[in-house]
């Protein structure tokens, strides 16, 4: 049955099942929904997805709390006390956002399977969804009594869609790791490639670089080629012994100036660490098209190990040089201008990607003051999730010089219902609103200003005595809530009078004297995907088409 690959599929031993996959999509491409579920739409399908995200006993503890929204409005009546703020009551029933994904959807789930670069329509992800969910559902009973989680339900359901679809290609990204994620089910891909490795996830993939190359080394298979970015010598070695274990060539990019082209190759995506990611696309495809495309069927035989060489060089092809210039990947390295206001949105959420992060803004945002014409005030708006080390990553925004600092939880806005796309049966919103503090006063402490930890708290009515620029923090319930905070009506997209305005403090407000003065906001979004998925549901609507 399914929910046993399922089950073997998280311990990979799924990849000697893989046959069974494509007969068990067509099996399921002609399962009838049962009744109850014939008249389900979209949302009702994202909402059954969310079910899976936890376990029984944590869910049940979630239906507990979404049936009493008092235990929510307990949490956030703590965190307006703390943090000085004043919420009408009957906006403080706020829902979730996101799930711990290592790269979550931005704001609908249906961008995590895409057909030539587009997300899966609405209708087609319901249709597909259905067919598989009550399919485990109707066996579950006989095999356990449990569905497969979140993540993993994704992956059989885009290996469904890709199957029925009939797609000549298909791209995976692995969840978490490589060797035990459940993407690994494939015996003989094309070709494998894995990027600049970074610390992330250590309670699953271990605490060091090396630990974690060990994970992501996973991916290799017997005879398929591989390639890697240049990496340090530690994980690069390790990477290297995988290679030769698992019995596959392993080869590193090259820069991307050496590529052969009139000139040089122009990104559509910004940042300096975007061209060893170019590179590597460019070596996986140009791989795939030999191998797919090679007219002697001989020369396309399993490689093997041979050491780690350097990947040679080579004249991209017209449509190559195209993709590369017109590649957009919203959320990453991505400036949004509104009027007065321009939006730096980067999802950095480890160490290394927020050095690459600040490099990026550092290059850019003086580019944008220069043409500004007067003075320009420098915003950070700021959360991370899970296990990750946030007093590192603050420490390297510190040397941007933010006019204000602004920290709030991954919730889209404190309303009474929500998009389903977006919500988050993980954490709890104490958690997430606990989280904001602590950033405010690590930030705090960065600044020197642990002399003080009350003076700044915007508790009480009157304002600290002196202000002192590029030391302002504030914590605030929601992304909406901030974001109108930060852009001070000046954001047209964030004016509309569909959204709703938070009510905040008088002296809250006196703070933003100097936002409404400037001639330009910039505001740098970053530390979570899911806090920049969450500002992009506000900023960018054409998103929630």
């Amino acid at each position: 049955t399914m929910l046993r690959l399922f089950r073997v599929l998280g311990r990979l031993r799924a990849c000697r099942h893989w046959t069974k996959i494509t007969e068990l999509s067509a099996r399921l491409s002609s399962t009838k929904a049962a009744p109850r579920f014939r008249r389900m739409d979209y949302q009702d399908a994202v909402c059954t997805l969310n079910t899976l995200q936890t376990n029984a006993s944590a869910l049940e503890q979630v239906k507990r709390e979404r049936g009493h929204p008092e235990l929510q409005l307990q949490a956030m009546r703590g965190f307006l006390q703390r943090a000085g703020l004043k919420v009408s009551l009957d906006l403080c029933i706020v829902c979730f956002l996101h799930s711990l994904f290592s790269s979550p959807h931005l704001v609908q789930v249906r961008e995590r399977i895409r057909i030539n670069g587009q997300p899966i329509g609405k209708e087609l992800f319901t249709k597909y969804f259905w067919q598989v969910y009550c399919r485990l559902e109707e066996t579950k009973d006989a095999h356990g009594g449990s569905m497969p989680a979140y993540f993993r339900f994704l992956t059989i359901l885009a290996f469904h869609i890709f199957l029925q679809e009939k797609v000549d290609l298909a791209v995976f990204e692995v969840g978490i790791g490589g060797a035990y994620d459940c993407t690994n089910i494939i015996r003989r891909p094309w070709v494998c490639g894995i990027s600049s490795l970074g610390i992330d996830h250590t309670s699953i993939l271990g605490d060091t670089i090396e630990k974690i190359a060990w994970q992501k080394g996973g991916i290799f298979k017997p005879g398929v080629p591989a390639f890697t970015v240049k990496q340090p010598d530690g994980p690069k070695k390790v990477l290297q012994e995988r290679a030769e274990e698992i019995g596959c060539s392993l080869s590193v990019c090259p820069d991307l100036e050496k590529y052969q082209s009139e000139g040089s190759l122009r990104l559509g995506l910004a940042g300096h660490h975007q061209r060893s990611n170019a590179s590597l696309a460019l070596q996986l495809s140009h791989t795939w098209l030999q191998r797919h495309f090679l007219t002697d069927p001989a020369s396309s035989s399993p490689v093997e190990f041979s050491g780690v060489s350097p990947a040679p060089a080579f004249q991209p092809s017209p449509a190559m040089i195209k993709g590369l210039a017109e590649t957009e990947w919203p959320g990453r390295n991505q400036t949004l201008k509104h009027g007065p206001v321009t939006y730096f949105l980067d999802g950095a959420h480890t160490t290394r990607s927020m050095q690459a992060c600040v490099r990026w803004f550092n290059e850019i945002a003086p580019q944008h003051e220069r043409n500004a014409g007067g003075p320009v005030v420098r915003v950070l708006l700021f959360n991370a999730t899970g296990e990750r080390d946030c007093g590192a990553m603050l420490k390297l925004l510190v040397p941007c010089f933010f006019d204000f600092a602004v920290f709030c939880p991954n919730i889209t806005e404190a309303i009474a219902t929500c998009n389903a796309d977006q919500q988050n049966f993980n954490v709890s919103v104490e958690n997430m609103l606990t989280r904001c503090l602590d950033n405010q006063q690590s930030w705090r402490v960065l600044n020197g200003q642990e002399e003080k930890p009350e003076a700044e708290l915007l508790i009480g009515g009157g304002l600290p005595l002196v202000a002192e620029r590029h030391r302002d923090t504030l914590v605030f319930p929601c992304i909406l809530s901030a974001l109108q905070w930060i852009s001070q009506g000046r954001d047209s997209v964030l004016s509309d009078p569909n959204k709703c305005v938070i009510p905040v403090k008088p002296s809250i407000n006196a703070k933003a004297a100097l936002l409404r003065e400037a001639v330009n906001i910039h505001v740098l979004i970053t530390g979570s995907l899911h806090l920049v998925g969450g500002a992009l549901k506000h900023l960018d609507p054409a998103l929630n088409s």
